[in-house]
C-alpha cells in the first residue's frame, strides 16, 4: 500500500493552527506530542485503512486521529483529499466525544481547502 501524504491546513494569512499547536505541545508536554506524532505516522502508513483505536470517522468526511496522554484525549481532525490527508484542526477533551465546535471548524476548513488546496497547504519554512 502506498504511503499517504499528510499535509497541514494553512489559513489565507499563512498561519497553520495545527502546526503551531503541535509546536506548543512539544514545548509543554513532550510525551503528548510524541503520542500525536506517532498517530500521524500511522496515518501516513495506513491512510484510509487506519481504524480504532488510532482513528475514527466522525461525520461529513471528517476523521479523527486519537491520542491519549493521562486523562486528556488529543484529537487531530482530518479528511482525505485524493491520496493525501489534510489535518485541519485539533481538539482536547476529557470526554469520548469531540466538541461540536471543533468538528464545525474542521468542516469549514475542509471546504476552504477543497476550493483551493494550494493556498491552504502549509509549506514548512525550514
Amino acid at each position: 500500500m502506498p504511503e499517504t501524504r499528510v499535509v497541514f491546513y494553512q489559513e489565507a494569512d499563512g498561519q497553520a493552527p495545527v502546526v503551531d499547536w503541535l509546536q506548543e505541545l512539544l514545548e509543554s508536554n513532550e510525551r503528548a506530542w510524541t503520542n500525536c506524532r506517532a498517530r500521524i505516522e500511522l496515518l501516513v502508513q495506513f491512510g484510509h485503512e487506519l481504524r480504532r483505536p488510532a482513528a475514527d470517522y466522525l461525520r461529513d468526511g471528517i476523521h479523527e486521529l486519537r491520542a491519549k496522554q493521562g486523562h486528556v484525549q488529543y484529537r487531530l481532525l482530518y479528511f482525505f483529499h485524493g491520496r493525501q490527508a489534510a489535518i485541519l484542526a485539533h481538539a482536547l477533551t476529557k470526554e469520548d466525544e469531540v466538541p461540536k465546535a471543533d468538528i464545525e471548524r474542521a468542516m469549514k476548513r475542509k471546504k476552504l481547502f477543497e476550493a483551493n488546496p494550494k493556498a491552504h497547504t502549509y509549506e514548512s519554512k525550514d
